[in-house]
């Protein structure tokens, strides 16, 4: 099998997916959140200052943080497609309270429920 990177079509796919993740996080909508992550044990988030594994102990840290994430803004993206049903998006940011820069990464995975986070990663630059 020959994977293609970059499709045009899966590309916008992932786009609107990050897009709409990013206006969830924004507006600390932990349902939506929550729905775009894979629900199963082997999703992993590791955050500035946690290691979550599970879709479980992912939705309970949501829940846990007050306010919900720092208000960003984002500088820069780049999304890749690898084949059909993978990607990622991968994104810097700068917190608005404090001007530290960040970066978020995503891999996107296609399945029975359509696009859903399967692995994240988000710290800040020292």
């Amino acid at each position: 099998m020959t994977l293609a990177l970059d499709t045009p079509a899966i590309l916008a796919e992932l786009t609107a997916m990050s897009d709409r993740y990013e206006r969830a996080l924004a507006d600390n909508d932990i349902a939506e959140l929550d729905a775009l992550f894979h629900d199963g044990s082997e999703v992993v988030r590791y955050g500035a200052t946690e290691c979550l594994y599970g879709a479980d102990e992912i939705a309970a840290f949501r829940r846990a943080r007050t306010g919900g994430a720092p208000p960003r803004e984002n500088t820069r993206r780049a999304i890749t497609a690898i084949g059909p049903d993978l990607g990622c998006v991968n994104i810097e940011f700068r917190r608005l309270a404090d001007g530290r820069t960040g970066r978020q990464s995503q891999t996107w995975w296609r399945g029975p429920s359509g696009w859903r986070v399967i692995a994240a990663h988000v710290s800040l630059m020292p």
